[in-house]
């Protein structure tokens, strides 16, 4: 972890509050099931976060019955924390069944939130300003002699503070006289910016001084979650709120992934246990892949791409070292360094590719040869970021007594209809060493009989080939200006299982103006792969089903 700036007056750390299971879920296409926000939370513990906030338990069946089944678990690092509003006007807590339903969670930590702003108060709650105070303290009140640690949301703080800031302030004196721990300060609408969000964190510190906590909940919907969290750190705010991987309402919140690491290995500010940290790309995928979301790869810190070199020149200058375009040691975050070839690369992506793939040492002449075949069938329409086994079939074949187990002699394919019934054959002859291999199959479309086709030819004499599957097939027309005379891609993500390889994945390219012909490149490619080699490094996602193109 780096060593704090001395110019600055930064907390040696603060606490992580994360609010993925109740303020994430409210992102677009988000629904967690019970089973999903309880493995969650278990992973979030694993990774050392302070906080977990569960959901609301006096707003929905699925909330309540989260903290009913949560109480089972076993937390070694977390508090689990259940959120609701102040009480309702004209009521008392007691007899509020959302402020009940809080205290029926069970949990020793509640976080509530309560208005800022006189807008919202008298707008949204159609109530009185002095009113929305003794809901503020009375909950806070109500809540800590039922032994409850509180923590307060101030919402739309930041709006109420520019609009009347005693009587922002005011609302957080009153969440402090009922017994307040932390007083967080909420960019609802995220519509601030970072030297907004210091400035008033330092105000708000600097009124309360060592009293209370002050922390920090920002949204993202100008981009700025991230900086206006590390801003208010900067300001004086030693808690902070967020999300995994950024997700929450219209644009999402503070992306834990990007603050975390950012205030450890920028700032000195820990925000995880030591030797947490490394365990963030883990967590950041599994609940990309609990959400059904397919993670983002050029995520900072966690992306895949994050750490992804493509020009020739920034891998040249890494070999001899590393930090030359990298910020940080990727395994730190437990992200790696990776190498994409392409018509922008130069010999030593080649060279660095063929090492990852077990060809260390690799004829510099033959680096070469391949970065020319790169550079040519780019120009003709392939793509090889996305297929990086299909570049490592060319590194493969420049290796001295490399022999392909197969080459293709001719194909034919068929499609018919007759009576609305469609019909697909594909014919296929093959060489492998001295035998010719000649087979025919049907299936449900052109590609799918091609597949069947190539699959029945190889099985007999490569066993490996049982275990290999099409994850997936994706077509892209490159030039649709050309109409059916158009450039056609298809790449083809495949996966193998079988007891001695375990899981792994990997894809391959074809390109051509015709599909067949592309299609044959990319599966070629692919059964080459899978039968000469182990694929590339395991992925700890489940394999999609398999398709039937």
């Amino acid at each position: 972890m780096k060593p704090r700036a001395p110019d600055l007056n930064l907390p040696e750390a603060v606490e992580t509050f994360d609010t993925t299971l109740r303020d994430g879920t409210q992102r677009e296409g988000i629904s967690f099931s019970l089973e999903d926000k309880l493995r969650i939370a278990q992973k979030l513990d694993g990774l050392g976060v302070m906080f977990i906030e569960g959901g609301w338990p006096g707003s929905n069946p699925k909330d309540a019955e989260f903290f009913a089944q949560v109480k089972h678990l076993e937390f070694n690092h977390a508090k689990l924390v259940a959120f609701g509003s102040t009480r309702r006007a004209k009521l008392i807590p007691a007899e509020d069944p959302s402020v009940r339903a809080l205290v029926d969670a069970g949990t020793e930590v509640c976080a509530i939130f309560g208005k800022s702003s006189p807008l919202q108060v008298k707008e949204v709650l159609r109530s009185t300003l002095e009113e929305n105070l003794a809901m503020i303290e009375d909950t806070v009140a109500y809540l800590k002699a039922q032994g409850k640690r509180v923590i307060y949301d101030a919402e739309h703080f930041f709006d109420g503070y520019d609009a009347d800031r005693f009587y922002a302030l005011e609302t957080l004196r009153a969440a402090t006289r009922g017994g307040a721990e932390t007083l967080v300060l909420c960019d609802t609408n995220g519509g601030h910016l970072p030297w907004q969000v210091e400035e008033a964190v330092r105000a708000v510190s600097r009124h309360f001084g060592a009293t209370v906590r002050i922390g920090i909940h920002a949204h993202d919907d100008t981009g700025c979650g991230v900086a206006n969290t590390v801003a208010a750190v900067r300001g004086g705010a030693t808690h902070i709120q967020g999300t995994i991987n950024g997700y929450g309402e219209r644009c999402g919140n503070a992306n834990l992934c990007i603050a975390i690491p950012t205030l450890e290995l920028k700032l000195g500010v820990r925000a995880l246990p030591e030797g947490s940290l490394v365990h963030l790309r883990e967590v950041a995928r599994f609940v990309a892949e609990v959400a059904n979301l397919a993670p983002d790869e050029h995520m900072a810190y966690v992306g895949h791409s994050a750490f992804a070199h493509k020009a020739g020149v920034h891998v040249a200058a890494q070999q001899r070292a590393p930090e030359a375009y990298q910020h940080i040691d990727p395994t730190l975050v437990g992200n790696e360094s990776r190498v994409v070839v392409s018509e922008l690369s130069g010999r030593a992506n080649v060279l660095a590719k063929a090492e990852q793939f077990g060809l260390a040492g690799l004829d510099p002449a033959a680096g070469v040869r391949v970065v020319e075949e790169i550079k040519a069938l780019e120009h003709a329409g392939f793509s090889f970021e996305a297929a990086e086994a299909s570049v490592a079939l060319m590194v493969r074949r420049q290796a001295a007594g490399y022999a392909a187990p197969f080459k293709l002699v001719d194909y034919r394919v068929m499609v018919s209809r007759h009576d609305d019934k469609r019909f697909a054959e594909a014919t296929i002859k093959l060489q492998s060493g001295t035998e010719e291999l000649h087979t025919a199959a049907s299936g449900d479309g052109p590609v799918h009989a091609f597949d069947r086709a190539l699959r029945k030819a190889l099985e007999p004499h490569f066993p490996r080939v049982q275990g290999m599957h099409l994850a997936d097939y994706k077509v892209r027309i490159l030039n649709g200006s050309a109409g059916t005379a158009a450039i056609t891609r298809v790449l083809i993500d495949w996966h193998f299982t079988g007891e001695a390889a375990g899981e792994t994945r990997w894809s391959t390219v074809g390109a051509g103006a015709n599909i067949l012909e592309a299609t044959w490149l990319a599966l070629a490619d692919g059964y080459e792969f899978g039968i000469t080699a182990d694929a590339p490094r395991a992925t700890t996602q489940p394999p999609p089903q398999e398709l039937s193109v």
